[in-house]
């Protein structure tokens, strides 16, 4: 694992329970994304680096990512206290509470490592932001899922192209593409 000295942040975005609601989210990409998370969780604890946990409290009442609703809990890979616990009923982790970049700020943190679900939704929009505030950004590809996504004319595209294409637009211009096996020891 790089020595980063503690100056990159594990964020830890939407991993609940709800996601495994197949009828209301539909066919996803990346079975190993909650182990490659789990994995994650872990070198960042044995080496003291900062952990931060995002979770999302939708105000659709349909959703089971409501806040009281069981599926708004962590899915059991999310294990132990974070640093910091952000909720956020947005898509961005920066736009929860408490303050994330004033949190990241006061600790000194120099980068970010996202992880978590969906990889074309919170992640993206949340690793975007981190380069927009001046973060540098790794975006830990294999531990991100997300689901297919029927676009209005009725094509639906797959997970697994949305999950590519979140990569290429990444890569390009807002961080570097990781995977877990590069990330830990």
């Amino acid at each position: 694992m790089p020595d980063w000295n503690g100056s990159t942040a594990l964020i830890v975005i939407d991993m609940q329970k709800g996601f495994d609601d197949d009828s209301f989210y539909g066919p996803r990409n990346n079975p190993e994304c909650e182990a490659n998370v789990a994995k994650l969780i872990e070198a960042w604890r044995s080496h003291k680096w900062p952990i931060v946990f995002v979770r999302h409290d939708s105000h659709d009442d349909m959703s089971p990512l409501g806040a009281g609703n069981e599926g708004n809990a962590f899915k059991d890979e999310v294990s132990g206290k974070p640093d910091l616990l952000v909720v956020k009923s947005t898509h961005s982790a920066f736009l929860g509470k408490p303050d994330l970049h004033g949190w990241l700020q006061e600790q000194g943190v120099k980068g970010v490592a996202i992880c978590g679900i969906q990889s074309n939704v919170s992640c993206e929009t949340s690793a975007r932001m981190a380069n927009d505030l001046g973060y540098e950004v790794l975006f830990v590809g294999d531990a991100t899922a997300t689901f297919d996504i029927e676009a209005p004319n009725h094509q639906v595209f797959r997970a697994r192209e949305l999950a590519r294409y979140t990569i290429v637009n990444l890569q390009a211009e807002f961080g570097q593409v990781v995977f877990t096996a590069e990330l830990i020891d």
